[in-house]
């Protein structure tokens, strides 16, 4: 099983969350504000990116998506697609291990829990 944590521009979570929902049997997703910098520096695109880069953190909405291995390739590369404006800025996908899971309505764990 892997975790994986996506950060994207706010104006690209609707494609994202859009993007998640056609991906077959993905059972959920979560997404939270955040704030931070990258190495990429002070820039932005829009007048609140501008703005949010001279306090020296940008806003960016963070995804989390567990899955089984197999599911790991589809949804790396449906988040990338539907995040992408080709502008530095568009944000970062990791993908990391998850050592167990537990459905706590039902007991499942493993691949069945996610």
């Amino acid at each position: 099983m892997k975790t994986i944590i996506s950060f994207i521009r706010p104006s690209k979570e609707e494609a994202v969350r859009d993007a998640l929902h056609n991906v077959p049997d993905l059972t959920g997703a979560s997404f939270s504000d955040v704030r931070g910098f990258g190495r990429g520096g002070r820039h932005g695109h829009s007048p609140d990116e501008e703005a949010e880069a001279l306090l020296g953190t940008a806003r960016k909405v963070r995804v989390e998506v567990m899955v089984p291995d197999d599911r790991v390739e589809a949804l790396t590369r449906a988040i990338a697609a539907a995040a992408q404006t080709g502008n530095r800025g568009d944000g970062k996908v990791y993908v990391m291990p998850l050592e167990s899971a537990v459905r706590v309505s039902s007991g499942e764990t493993g691949n069945a829990a996610v």
